[in-house]
């Protein structure tokens, strides 16, 4: 057995070192777990486990609800939905100090209902809430930090495909996990409220209060955005009242989208070819990390590395509030550095049976334990990729500005993930009630 972990081991740094040399993740892993495999059974079985998994991945339809979910976050874009949802975030809290962050935090919470992904929200809501914040002198800091922090929230406010993505490599509901994150959601908009309250008080100049609106001017803002809130309403009063699948509920909402793209007079003949030339690419590398991390799991289910290390750790006798520490820091290191789908699927074959099997913790929690620790690594430095996302959208902004207006939200992000990882029942909660677990 020692023998095979060794193979193991070899196989991970030579897919790392391909990753290092700019090959695509996918690709790395497709290729690790291709020779891999044909160590112990041979080529020729290791290509039909290739076709096998492929076309397993094409005919899975939890994966064509990603590209349908992709979609539907780019015809939104192209609608306005984003720019109608951080409106109504604007109405009812633009007046306080601080509040066109919050509303920006909103209406990343609303455009990631529709979006699905972190990095498309980011940017979204740079070219809408950063402009607004500049022009009534808040510090840049400050602006592009809740931006930053609240573009995390696409991948956490469900329908999320990284939920999506898990629910797919580990078997389980999605639409337990879309239930799990809802109030783990809640609490992150929560959270980051607090923490634009308790930095503007100790520093107003940082982000100074807007105009007050009239209760009327409220109201007619959100009528005015009756299109963004119906598709949310939509897609989410059909989930979780069993009126839709997941995949007929993305259609849905993509269907909505588009009609509301057309009808806003943006939608024409080239915008619509590059639209879906977007979520083809998107779709098509999401679908290559599948397939290369199913064939580099049964690669290291041969090797039975996976058993050695939960037995390593099993013989350590470290307590599980220890060990959960110990990947919690790891999957922050990983998401800093990494993308979030391939921090994922990378190490998922290892810490899943050392979670689940041998902590015996519940798999839908640690799923959104997993999301939340990503959204964390996706804005923590040196890396954090929601920061260079929004670093190339505002260039005039330096990355140290960025990182420091990061500061205190990254405070909040430990204190929510610390709060669901000890006290799973947050998540767990809601989709017990409903009955999805």
């Amino acid at each position: 057995m020692m023998e095979w972990f060794i193979i193991a081991m070899v196989g991970m740094a030579i897919m790392f070192g391909l990753i290092v040399l700019h090959v695509p993740i996918g690709i790395s892993m497709l290729m690790v777990g291709t020779f891999g495999v044909a160590h112990f059974i041979g080529f020729d079985r290791a290509l039909s486990l290739v076709a096998a998994e492929t076309t397993t991945a094409i005919g899975s339809e939890s994966l064509a609800v990603v590209a349908i979910f992709l979609l539907m976050g780019s015809f939104a874009t192209v609608a306005g939905l984003s720019a109608d949802l951080f409106r109504v975030a604007y109405a009812f809290v633009g007046h306080r100090p601080g509040g066109l962050a919050a509303a920006t935090i909103g209406g990343c919470a609303g455009f990631g209902a529709i979006c699905g992904s972190s990095v498309a929200t980011t940017a979204t809501m740079a070219r809408i809430g950063l402009p607004e914040m500049t022009s009534r002198r808040y510090d840049q800091g400050f602006a592009a930090g809740s931006i930053a922090a609240g573009g995390t929230l696409g991948i956490l406010i469900p329908p999320s495909v990284l939920m999506i993505l898990y629910a797919v490599l580990t078997e389980t509901s999605p639409l337990a996990l879309f239930a799990a994150g809802l109030i783990p959601g809640i609490i992150a908009v929560a959270f980051y409220f607090v923490v634009i309250e308790v930095v503007v008080r100790w520093k107003p100049h940082l982000a100074p209060a807007g105009p007050r609106l009239a209760w009327s001017e409220r109201w007619a803002i959100v009528k005015s955005a009756w299109r963004a809130l119906f598709v949310i309403a939509a897609v989410a009063f059909g989930i979780y009242g069993g009126v839709f699948t997941v995949l007929e509920a993305a259609s849905v909402g993509a269907a909505l989208t588009f009609i509301f793209a057309v009808a806003s007079g943006k939608m024409d003949r080239k915008v619509f070819v590059d639209t879906l030339e977007e979520t083809a690419r998107n779709t098509c590398l999401i679908f290559v990390i599948i397939i290369g991390a199913k064939v580099f799991s049964r690669f290291l289910a041969f090797t039975r590395a996976p058993d050695v290390i939960v037995d390593w750790i099993a013989m350590a006798g470290m307590e599980p509030w220890m060990i959960l520490l110990v990947l919690l820091a790891i999957y922050i290191v990983l998401g800093s550095i990494f993308d979030t789908v391939a921090a994922m699927v990378i190490t998922l074959p290892f810490v899943f049976p050392l979670v689940v099997g041998e902590l015996g913790m519940d798999p839908i929690w640690w799923g959104i334990v997993m999301v939340m620790v990503m959204e964390v690594g996706m804005v923590t430095p040196p890396i954090g990729i929601n920061v260079f996302v929004l670093h190339g959208v505002a260039k005039h902004i330096p990355l140290t500005k960025i990182y420091a207006g990061i500061g205190p939200f990254l405070v909040a992000d430990f204190a929510r993930l610390l709060l669901i990882t000890f006290v799973p029942g947050i998540a767990i909660f809601l989709p017990t009630l409903l009955g999805y677990m």
